[in-house]
């Protein structure tokens, strides 16, 4: 394994807490038992089980040298109970020992897909020289990929708020996509969330890239605040017009930043804009992100379940511009929904022509009771429908959506309340709709 002494040095003689016991936690103990054999570490599945743990260091004088925590598991869980500095994570150990060869992608929304459109890019170019390698929170434990790198390998990775909260290196070139409320549950408020996000480019080094989008208010604000703090060299970057001369395969102007971004980040690999245009004609969306479901009975469906947040929603009607029908809610974060609200009631936005509006779960009914209550009645003259049951969503959907338009699942919420995650929201969605399309 490439620089396996450099991390079997940083987890030898250490006495360690495995807390969260997931794909993440699973991995973390396999690379343990493999590199360490003789250490046995203590697993918490739980919350539980991580208190007991750390009530048993405590009264012990046996504290924790690391506690390797997954992604999923807030800090503030630890607070009171450990020295705070102990607390470690997959992500974290990478990066002290491949941070050279890293590229890492954060921000609320557009992750995913610039990540994946990064590996694209740069393994259609030169991927038969180097070895380009997608890991991160696309699924893909970092431990996990462990025996693919050598000297030449280049890993393209997405990075979430948890796995750059703790790190001590960041990755030798990093994006950060924007700002926006999300994970608020996870943190004491947002500028703890944002400032979490900002590690990315805190704890770089002099040799290192930082790419950040300029058209985030909230990311800009940031940057100004840690700037000197940063050593970095940073690459400011915005939505560009030049692309919209282009056909690309991803709708909407948050995904023509995410482009540009891809471009200029795969320029430092020596791809020419030729080059990165003609890799990215092969470029294929990601499900659940703007996914062209089909047109049935001449209405075209749209799966957005990544939406989890009002800008999220707000740049879909945006990108799609022919939304008749929205659907909207899901498990309730308290997000502040007043700017989608706005969006939906300015009649110089295609938020306007939207004539139907589904509200789903508890975010659902908060953002119906709010927007009643305005002056202005954003949902004034629009057919509403208040469920949770998506046979009668989709149902209620065919019958309402003008024949030409769109329906559109953009929920800007999040969905732990009725599905297991995001993607089983929008294949439910997707079955629905295709199973009612012949009735």
């Amino acid at each position: 394994m490439y620089r396996q002494q450099q991390l079997t040095a940083l987890l030898s003689d250490r006495h360690i807490l495995i807390a969260g016991y997931g794909r993440e936690g699973k991995s973390t103990h396999a690379l343990l038992q493999k590199l360490v054999p003789g250490i046995s570490p203590d697993i918490a599945c739980n919350d539980s089980e991580i208190y007991t743990f750390l009530q048993k260091a405590t009264e012990e004088k046996r504290p924790y040298d690391l506690i390797i925590k997954s992604p999923g598991i807030s800090t503030i869980k630890f607070e009171g109970r450990c020295n705070l500095d102990s607390i470690t994570s997959q992500t974290d150990l990478f990066l002290q020992v491949y941070h050279d060869h890293t590229v890492a992608v954060t921000g609320t929304k557009g992750k995913s897909t610039t990540t994946t459109l990064i590996h694209h890019i740069l393994d259609r170019t030169i991927g038969s020289k180097r070895h380009i390698i997608l890991a991160g929170n696309m699924g893909i434990p970092l431990f996990d990929i462990l025996d693919q790198l050598d000297e030449e390998a280049i890993v393209v990775a997405e990075f979430s708020c948890h796995q750059l909260e703790n790190i001590h290196r960041a990755p030798h070139i990093g994006v950060i996509l924007n700002l926006y409320q999300e994970h608020l549950d996870h943190y004491h408020d947002y500028h703890d969330y944002q400032m979490a996000k900002m590690q990315m480019m805190l704890r770089q080094q002099p040799e290192d890239h930082c790419f950040y989008c300029s058209d985030s208010a909230d990311l800009v604000n940031r940057v100004a605040e840690v700037g000197p703090q940063v050593c970095s060299q940073l690459h400011p970057y915005a939505f560009s017009k030049e692309l919209t001369q282009h056909t690309t395969p991803l709708k909407g102007n948050h995904n023509l930043s995410n482009i540009e971004v891809a471009r200029q980040v795969t320029a430092l690999f020596g791809i020419t804009t030729s080059q990165f245009y003609a890799a990215l004609d092969t470029f294929h969306g990601l499900p659940h992100r703007l996914e062209l479901i089909g047109t049935y009975r001449d209405i075209t469906f749209y799966n957005d379940s990544i939406s989890t947040i009002p800008e999220a929603a707000i740049a879909a009607v945006e990108a799609l511009q022919q939304v008749d029908t929205l659907i909207l809610g899901g498990f309730d974060r308290d997000i502040d929904y007043t700017a989608l609200a706005d969006y939906l009631a300015d009649p110089t936005h295609a938020g306007c022509r939207v004539s139907n509006l589904v509200f789903v779960g508890h975010a659902g009914a908060r953002m119906l009771q709010e927007w009643t209550d305005r002056p202005d009645e954003p949902i004034q003259g629009r057919n509403t429908l208040v469920a949770d049951d998506y046979d009668t969503i989709v149902r209620w959907t065919y019958q309402h959506t003008q024949p030409g338009h769109i329906c559109l699942l953009s929920p800007a919420a999040a969905s732990y309340d009725a599905f297991r995650n995001f993607e089983h929201r929008g294949d439910t969605f997707k079955a629905l709709v295709k199973q009612y399309a012949q009735q």
